[in-house]
């Protein structure tokens, strides 16, 4: 059989709505390259619109499964699924992308059945949990990192690592989005709220988010606010959520559009901050955990000096981190009303919010993990 002719069957896996979206556009980028190739595996809508064979749509299995045992369970039986995929059909190569949680168990599954696997967006190992470099190393032929300074900490390990540009910002042109800075418009028009995606974030950080905007909005009466959802199912949750005498706009999936058309944002640390920096638009990034667990693990597991994205990109606080969030919302509308009032920091985070991202912006990520699965497979481009 020529090789125009043969076909390839490549399983994905993804376990989060971000993860989705970043398969789905790594299949669109495979497909334009070669139709030969046939997806299956586990993840969610945007995986599927693309043209993946979905066995479970885990995003939003996952999502709704709020009891912890539930989920122990749910995975646990997905796992065995999958390895019965491996064992009982030819699969050319594995792509796990984001959750190591699950997908290093499946990494393991595919090398334990001889299979090629490749890992799209790296472990967070530089912030926490170095040890488990020897596990990646086991599992992983190739890793596609999305942070340019993962390229080098991971390839001095042993690990065959590109980066591949984020796949966040793909298709995006770093604007010259400049802040308003007349004086006359200072009070900030219109804040953007970003609560995150996950359920956990959504009861931790919304109503503490709300309450920072109405302190706000005593000083500042023309404020308005607008919240985006990941999905119009979180937007319901959003909605049932909301505290007496808050008033907002809501929009769905657009937080890079939302940014750009807002003075300033509140955002849950995570992969939306950087879409909030490529819009030139200044941040408070929150988080919420356990104080307990904080105080008795995290801090002294956690390596980094900050937490954010955005600021370990830019090695200081860049933009003010709330990690973890605990109690009072006075400091983080301290920190907010600090910057609204004074138009040449405005104009300063801003461009340097845009500079930071531009490296992440300059490679199509799709595009790039694309060429890398050609190569693995062996094809001709």
């Amino acid at each position: 059989m020529s090789e125009q002719k043969k076909k390839y069957r490549v399983f994905i896996s993804a376990a989060e709505p971000s993860a989705d979206a970043h398969c789905a556009g790594l299949i669109a980028a495979l497909k334009e390259k070669n139709e030969a190739i046939d997806f299956v595996g586990v993840g969610g809508p945007k995986m599927s619109q693309a043209g993946c064979e979905l066995l479970e749509n885990t995003v939003d299995k996952a999502a709704m499964i709020y009891n912890a045992l539930a989920n122990i369970i749910y995975f646990h039986k997905m796992m065995k699924r999958i390895e019965r995929v491996f064992a009982e059909n030819k699969i050319d190569m594995v792509i796990v992308c984001d959750s190591p949680a699950f997908n290093f168990h499946v990494a393991k599954a595919a090398k334990k059945a001889g299979i090629k696997t490749l890992f799209y967006v790296a472990p967070q190992l530089w912030a926490w949990g170095s040890w488990r470099i020897g596990k990646l190393r086991k599992c992983c032929d190739k890793l596609c990192c999305i942070l340019p300074f993962e390229e080098q900490w991971f390839g001095s390990r042993d690990i065959d690592t590109t980066f591949v540009g984020n796949p966040l910002l793909d298709s995006l042109e770093i604007s010259d989005n400049k802040r308003v800075t007349s004086d006359e418009q200072r009070e900030a028009k219109k804040i953007a709220l970003m609560p995150g995606s996950r359920e956990a974030e959504i009861n931790t950080l919304w109503q503490p988010m709300q309450q920072i905007v109405m302190r706000l909005k005593s000083k500042y009466p023309s404020m308005e606010f607008i919240t985006v959802a990941l999905n119009e199912e979180r937007e319901k949750f959003l909605r049932s959520k909301q505290i007496p005498g808050f008033e907002c706009q809501y929009t769905v999936d657009s937080v890079r559009e939302t940014a750009g058309a807002s003075d300033f944002s509140i955002v849950a640390s995570g992969s939306a901050t950087l879409q909030v920096a490529a819009a030139g638009c200044p941040m408070v990034i929150m988080y919420q955990s356990s104080r307990i667990l904080w105080h008795i693990l995290g801090r002294w597991i956690i390596k980094t000096k900050h937490l954010s994205l955005v600021n370990i990109l830019a090695g200081r606080e860049l933009v003010p981190e709330f990690m973890p969030y605990f109690k009072s919302v006075e400091p983080i509308v301290d920190a907010v009303e600090s910057i609204l009032e004074d138009k040449d920091k405005i104009a300063q985070i801003s461009d340097s919010l845009q500079k930071l991202v531009e490296p992440l912006a300059k490679k199509n990520a799709g595009e790039e993990v694309a060429k890398i699965v050609m190569e693995m497979l062996n094809i001709q481009i």
